[in-house]
């Protein structure tokens, strides 16, 4: 993949500065150097060090991906909510993990993209994941085509410029309408998986609107401002309303529900090669339409 600059500075600037605020990583720059990539100016090769003089045209061509050999592609469809040749987000169901693992080697949404890629003919089939999900988490996920796309969505992440909004059902009626849960969270003692609240864990912020009470559980809109393990999850839990169907962190069970009642409803970020915001939005899958009604019966 080829992309294109003319620098229009009045000073002259070293290449690896311009590229670096194009979101071009050093990682980025050392796999365009070793591994066939290049880096032209006026069509002339140049190295990283290169003095950019205003009109010069900069190019920079990306090296060729090699896909990793352990995610073997799936014939399971996907959904797709919005595709470009940088991007594609897809509306992941419940039950189904973002990436391999012991118990679950093959059917992963890193599977299903794998297997689309594959169907679609495209010549990079390497999986980018941007924005993963739990395995029982519903909803939108991010997937960059390339690794420019994703380094430069690394950036946003990092600086809290990619956004996702959830909606929860949560057990019993919350207080307040609004609130900023901030406790910071760590891996629980004599469990890999399982996480909780505590003084020495990562500093952890999830903010949350109440949508909805019912008699026995809030339906509330969240927004995260860091990206900890089971975040929502933890933090709900710690103010006494875990999530219901969440066993894992003691939420109530409820019939027809096999999960964590959490969706990823919206994805916003900006796409930085049309230089513009991308919002995007995924309706609530069926299980929790059938958890919202029959809430709403119990509290009529």
């Amino acid at each position: 993949m080829i992309f294109n600059w003319t620098f229009t500075g009045t000073d002259p600037q070293k290449v690896k500065y311009f590229l670096n605020r194009q979101g071009i990583s050093r990682t980025l720059l050392k796999k365009i150097k070793y591994h066939g990539g290049a880096i032209r100016v006026n069509d002339q090769d140049v190295t990283v060090l290169y003095l950019l003089r205003s009109g010069d045209r900069l190019t920079v061509l990306l090296p060729v991906e090699e896909p990793l050999e352990r995610i073997v592609p799936s014939a399971l469809p996907i959904t797709v909510v919005y595709e470009d040749p940088h991007f594609l987000v897809v509306d992941k169901p419940a039950q189904v993990a973002s990436l391999p693992a012991h118990l679950y080697p093959l059917d992963t949404m890193a599977n299903r993209v794998k297997g689309y890629y594959l169907r679609q003919g495209y010549s990079n089939q390497v999986i980018h994941i941007v924005t993963r999900l739990d395995r029982g988490t519903s909803g939108l996920m991010l997937f960059a085509k390339h690794s420019y796309a994703h380094a430069v969505l690394d950036q946003e992440l990092q600086h809290h410029q990619l956004h996702k909004t959830y909606l929860a059902f949560v057990a019993g009626q919350l207080v307040h309408d609004h609130q900023m849960i901030t406790f910071p969270i760590q891996r629980e003692a004599g469990s890999f998986i399982k996480r909780t609240t505590g003084a020495s864990g990562r500093a952890a912020q999830t903010e949350y609107w109440c949508v909805r009470r019912f008699q026995n559980a809030t339906l509330v809109k969240v927004q995260l401002h860091t990206g900890r393990t089971h975040q929502i999850r933890v933090h709900f839990t710690a103010i006494g309303h875990p999530l219901l169907g969440d066993h894992l962190y003691g939420g109530p069970q409820t019939e027809g529900l096999e999960r964590p009642a959490l969706h990823c409803q919206q994805l916003r970020f900006y796409h930085p090669f049309l230089k513009r915001e991308i919002k995007l939005t995924s309706a609530l899958p069926d299980d929790l339409m059938a958890l919202e009604q029959s809430l709403a019966n119990q509290s009529n």
